[in-house]
């Protein structure tokens, strides 16, 4: 198995998997790829955003985001943020979520970040047990506030 950059050739199996559980399933579709490939096209274009897959037999069978957050708390500290993990039905349960989370940790910690951080929604209890046992600790509460795109 190997962890690689996304290419836009992926973009499908991505979209696949993030839509394959009952959160994602509400809000994610491949029937128009176009707003993903812009997306895309947006991480691609920012150095301090890292979209990877996990390749088995050439085929992506895994997903992370990690982007690079510059700021100043924590002394001007650089921070790692894993987004949207995420692997194939026929793989869970192999290691191979852990090997992608125990990357981005390590490519932050080579970029220079002082600590690796990540929101899960709260109804995900298996995933909190998941990151609880990698050493992550529940330390936040995070809010979110939805922009509707009429500016409602």
């Amino acid at each position: 198995m190997k962890i690689r950059r996304a290419r836009a050739a992926d973009v499908e199996s991505i979209v696949r998997m993030l839509a394959d559980d009952q959160l994602g399933a509400t809000r994610e579709s491949t029937a128009d790829l176009a707003p993903y490939l812009r997306a895309f096209e947006l991480i691609e274009a920012d150095p301090n955003q890292l979209l990877v897959v996990a390749e088995d037999a050439g085929e992506p069978v895994g997903t992370l985001q990690l982007t690079i957050i510059p700021g100043l708390g924590r002394g001007g500290a650089l921070r790692g943020q894993i987004e949207a993990v995420r692997v194939r039905a026929g793989h869970r349960g192999t290691g191979l979520g852990e090997r992608l989370v125990r990357w981005a940790i390590a490519e932050s910690r080579r970029r220079g970040c002082a600590l690796v951080q990540l929101t899960s929604d709260v109804s995900r209890t298996a995933a909190h047990r998941f990151y609880q046992r990698l050493g992550f600790t529940a330390s936040h509460t995070g809010f979110k506030l939805p922009l509707p795109a009429d500016g409602q």
